[in-house]
């Protein structure tokens, strides 16, 4: 279906309906430091303590009880944090297959679970963990509405660049919807209890479901039926060379000749249908694929008519992944520990408390106000350069955490909420521009759901922390920032070192 087949004002409806429910559905659990105290003073957990384990400061409980009760809060976000990026994949495959539609209401489905779950919690039996499962459902219903709403991009066409950071900025925000809960459940007096939040959260569900069927188109809108960019099928493929052990592609030579060229303008009818890529390619489309080559330092194109088992199989995915992963560890720990790190590192908990709040309300900010900053990073800088800049924001957070200083840690906070959403951006398009879109929902998904699974040793780094080092959390972030800067040299230097020959085979003129 293309956009010229429906009405514009439908479209415009359909792309309002998909930001309010992203808006209140996108993420919310990333907003878990906000919601965490709300669960200890709802005594979540809190049979896991012994009574002598209680902690009281000046008359007010305002910290876990105990060790086991922190851990397995924090094992709440773990959770949901691992379920999110592992369905990536899964998320994907059903919008290719059952389109939209069913993607979103799936997504509506298990957030009305996660909504009964928490709303019954204390009547359900006691082998059954309602918390762990509640936030695992609401983990896993966000994302399957969100991604749902990618295929809106190509709705608009000329537009499809405005609509994805529309959503996208809606994801972002959505992480402050426990903010506000926490603030009306303060200003409540703590009347408005868990139960009662969830109760009123049935209508996000409702509305998804409603508007499915009312409003949202049953299959994806796809890019211009004379769109040539990036696509791979099986014919175009025969006729590229292999890709060799350094994941560098091996160009033909023949006796008196130079290297053959190979466009990744490859046309055809009959590919194999992404429907996440074929989202993102409108953008890219538009700048067409000289622009690209010159701006990216010529990786634009580099892998692009591969199959995605042959793109796996190279080192542009192996460092990928691996520094995606770390840094994604990096930034749900974070997020699940930064009012206990901090109340270490100060020595206080009323200063944490602050940096705390701070970043309740940074996080969905950070997302917001990052994204035109983002797009034009990424528009007019390199693919290195862009690699090499996120390396150093990376490894400027961490070395900010080390200090014990609250100004120095606001800065801190402040980097770290915009770096999170140039993170996932960097990545995304990172691997439309090197992997190319016909395979960029197998292949990025795949990253994420890998980076996912690896994500469940942030609760055996939680424990490390508590126990071995005895609350102290430099040792894990010193460990982390180390891992960070030896997997990011490595995968700058192979970029730049693979783009340099790659340009030398083209002869592109490439700009820093």
């Amino acid at each position: 279906m293309y956009s010229f087949d429906v009405p514009f004002s439908k479209r415009l409806v359909q792309c309002i309906c998909a930001i309010t429910w992203c808006l209140f559905s996108g993420g919310p659990i990333f907003g878990f430091a906000a919601l965490k105290p709300v669960l200890i003073n709802e005594r979540v957990y809190e049979y896991l303590c012994d009574e002598t384990t209680h902690l009281v400061i000046e008359g007010k409980e305002v910290v876990s009880k105990c060790t086991d009760q922190d851990l397995k809060l924090n094992m709440m976000f773990t959770v949901g944090a691992v379920v999110t990026n592992v369905s990536a994949l899964l998320i994907g495959r059903v919008l290719d297959v059952y389109g939209p539609r069913v993607c979103g209401l799936v997504g509506a489905g298990f957030l009305y679970l996660a909504c009964f779950i928490f709303i019954f919690a204390k009547s359900l039996p006691a082998w059954f963990d309602p918390y762990l499962f509640g936030y695992a459902a609401l983990a896993l219903g966000g994302p399957f509405a969100y991604i749902s709403s990618f295929q809106l991009s190509n709705s608009f066409p000329e537009k499809s660049g405005t609509i994805l950071a529309l959503i996208t900025g809606a994801f972002d925000a959505s992480s402050a919807l426990f903010l506000i809960y926490r603030i009306l459940y303060n200003s409540s007096g703590a009347s408005f209890t868990l139960e009662s939040f969830f109760t009123l959260y049935l209508l996000v569900p409702t509305f998804i479901t409603v508007v499915e069927f009312l409003v949202m188109p049953a299959e994806s809108y796809q890019t211009s039926p004379d769109s040539v960019l990036c696509v791979n099928d099986e014919e175009n493929v025969s006729h590229l060379s292999p890709v060799n052990s350094a994941g560098h592609p091996q160009h033909s030579l023949s006796s008196g000749q130079e290297i053959r060229e190979t466009s990744p303008l490859l046309a055809s009818s009959h590919h194999r249908h992404d429907s996440i890529g074929d989202a993102l390619k409108q953008p890219y489309e538009l700048e067409g694929e000289e622009f690209l080559m010159e701006h990216t330092g010529g990786v634009f194109g580099i892998l692009h008519g591969y199959t995605a088992s042959a793109q796996i199989y190279t080192w542009w995915f192996g460092l990928i992944c691996i520094f995606s992963t770390i840094q994604m560890l990096r930034l749900n720990y974070f997020v699940a520990t930064i009012n206990t790190q901090y109340q270490y590192i100060f020595g206080s908990i009323e200063k944490a408390e602050n940096l705390n709040s701070f970043f309740d309300i940074a996080l969905p900010l950070g997302g917001l106000i990052s994204i035109p900053f983002i797009g034009l990073f990424l528009d007019n800088f390199s693919t290195v350069i862009v690699l090499t800049g996120l390396l150093a924001i990376s490894l400027a957070i961490g070395i900010l955490g080390f200090v014990s200083n609250y100004a120095l840690a606001v800065i801190g906070v402040c980097m770290f909420v915009a770096y999170r959403p140039l993170f996932y951006t960097t990545i995304s398009d990172f691997c439309a521009k090197v992997f190319g879109f016909e395979t960029f929902g197998t292949v990025y998904g795949t990253i994420i759901m890998l980076s996912g699974i690896f994500n469940f040793s942030q609760s055996w780094l939680d424990k490390l922390t508590h126990t071995t080092f005895r609350m102290n959390p430099l040792p894990v972030n010193v460990a982390l920032v180390v891992v960070t800067a030896i997997s990011g040299v490595i995968t700058v230097v192979y970029v730049h070192d693979q783009a340099k020959k790659f340009n030398a085979s083209k002869k592109v003129p490439v700009r820093g």
